[in-house]
């Protein structure tokens, strides 16, 4: 006996979607410099990241506009970052200990080292952070993490 194949027929439905004007790049107050980091044409952050960022992050300023700014971003930017939204490397690197990364493979110091420093850690440092349920300070206090943080990086 052999199977024959069925045919269904598709049944095409066309739906009126209501259109909604979403906000550009150039309708949105961005920091000076995160616009110059933007336009930058080399980088290893596509520019549709940097620009989500940005619209995503437009009231907090030039902090969270240079990252996903959830709970660990804005932690690291209290820990880490001066006045001028300046990295401190050593503080960085304080806090990775604290946590027990280790950042010793990531001597490259070539162009642009401070922000691969800066994302690779924060990818390690996440991992860590939510296997343990909350950040580490330098100073060795424990920054309790939310749950639904916690959940989402759990592995």
């Amino acid at each position: 006996m052999s199977r024959r194949k069925q045919k269904s027929e598709l049944t095409i439905v066309e739906l009126e979607v209501p259109a909604v004007e979403l906000p550009t790049l150039a309708d949105i107050e961005i920091d000076a410099e995160v616009a110059d980091d933007i336009a930058k044409p080399n980088s290893v952050v596509k520019r549709a990241y940097k620009e989500k960022y940005a619209e995503r992050n437009k009231a907090d300023g030039k902090r969270a506009q240079r990252s996903c700014w959830d709970w660990l971003a804005q932690e690291l930017a209290a820990e880490c970052l001066d006045d001028k939204a300046k990295i401190s490397i050593e503080r960085f690197l304080a806090l990775l200990e604290a946590n027990g990364v280790d950042h010793s493979r990531w001597q490259n110091r070539s162009k642009g080292w401070e922000g691969r420093l800066r994302m690779t850690g924060r990818l390690a440092l996440q991992k860590v952070v939510a296997a343990q349920g909350g950040l580490k300070t330098a100073e060795g206090a424990m920054l309790e993490a939310p749950a639904e943080w916690v959940a989402k990086f759990t592995n």
